[in-house]
């Protein structure tokens, strides 16, 4: 699987800030800045986003991605 194509599925599922998606085709690594995420502490925020690739992940296609989930908010702190 193709970086982009994960990238579109995350943003097909929720709205995004920015979207940072890298990976090799097996193993992938996310930022994901959502204000989605506000009151939401890291279990939930990480549970929100796989929610976006349920299907991929049940079918075996997805198996290897880490993620960073911010709020906007955080996002903006973490840079200064």
């Amino acid at each position: 699987m193709h970086p982009e194509q994960i990238k579109q599925y995350i943003l097909a599922g929720m709205n995004c800030a920015y979207l940072e998606l890298d990976g090799d085709g097996q193993h992938f690594q996310a930022l994901v800045v959502s204000a989605e995420f506000a009151g939401l502490n890291r279990v939930q925020r990480q549970q929100r986003v796989y929610q976006t690739l349920q299907e991929k992940l049940a079918t075996g296609e997805l198996h290897a991605l880490s993620f960073k989930t911010l709020t906007p908010e955080e996002w903006s702190a973490q840079r200064g």
